[in-house]
């Protein structure tokens, strides 16, 4: 793993920042966050609570752990935490788009959509926000749909090409010339 080293020294960072402060929340949430890139899931939760206990009302620490609920398919946990950063940060279309999007893995598309179209008005730029609404296309077997809504997003700057060759909720479009012609146009 090559990343291993930048996550432990970043983890022995904010573990040295809550040494010299425990009642920083943001270190907490910081710390969280390697976690949970480094796939250490229980850490990062637990961090991510110690984030909340300290500061009830930040959101970040709810939509992160929320996060990782729907990383590892616990989706009725992440909701209930995308709500709360939304009750908290009702302007901030992160949140809505991370709901949207747990609403997806769970086939409840229209609530999906409603979602990760209220982020869209929050943020009209958001680049994984725009690839959500691709997805919900993707789910609903609408390929045209799709692949303008990904074509939005390319044009952004989403790039994660790995992330489109292999995400399942693009399965319904793989064969779908316009998805072909989007995957084929990056490996050219």
């Amino acid at each position: 793993m090559p990343k291993t080293w930048k996550y432990d020294f970043n983890i022995a960072r904010y573990t040295r920042e809550i040494e010299q402060d425990p009642k920083n929340f943001r270190a907490f949430k910081e710390r969280g966050n390697v976690y949970f890139r480094k796939r250490e899931f229980d850490h990062a939760v637990a961090d991510y609570n110690r984030a909340i206990e300290l500061n009830p009302d930040f959101f970040l620490a709810y939509n992160n752990r929320g996060n990782v609920y729907m990383q590892t398919g616990q989706y009725d946990l992440a909701i209930a935490d995308y709500d709360r950063a939304i009750a908290l940060k009702p302007d901030n279309g992160m949140p809505y788009n991370n709901r949207g999007f747990a609403f997806l893995l769970m086939g409840n598309l229209d609530a999906a959509e409603a979602d990760i179209r209220t982020s869209l008005r929050l943020n009209p730029d958001n680049i994984y926000a725009l690839n959500s609404m691709a997805e919900v296309y993707a789910a609903r077997n609408n390929a045209e749909e799709a692949c303008r809504w990904l074509r939005k997003a390319i044009e952004k700057g989403y790039n994660n090409w790995n992330y489109l060759r292999t995400s399942q909720t693009y399965t319904n479009i793989h064969n779908a010339p316009c998805y072909i012609e989007i995957i084929e146009k990056r490996q050219a």
